[in-house]
């Protein structure tokens, strides 16, 4: 497979595409080795994917920390809020295979 400089025949390295907020989302040098990256509308970087095969995932919170963390190596680093899942009635006899009643 093709690189992007090799598709668009580029002859002058590195080679590099900025989005339009200026964000590096593409990067190859010479020798075929690439990079490219993708940011959220706070100009996060969200996902990064390189030509060894090496990626990684993240996400951030309102305030643009990161809360959230993944990797090809399967390291992972999860700090988003817990949610409480909700259920009926019915769900939760279904879960339990019995009836049950609710104590306080």
């Amino acid at each position: 497979m093709k690189t992007v400089a090799q598709q668009l025949k580029i002859t002058e390295f590195p080679f590099i595409i900025n989005d339009e907020n200026g964000n590096q989302i593409y990067h190859e040098d010479s020798d075929g080795s690439w990079e490219k990256k993708e940011f959220d509308e706070n100009n996060n970087e969200i996902y990064c994917e390189d030509s060894t095969g090496y990626w990684n995932k993240r996400e951030y919170d309102e305030n643009d920390n990161q809360i959230y963390f993944k990797n090809s190596y399967g390291i992972i680093s999860d700090n988003r809020p817990n949610t409480i899942q909700e259920y009926t009635m019915d769900e939760l006899t279904k879960i339990l295979g019995k009836p049950f009643k609710i104590v306080k």
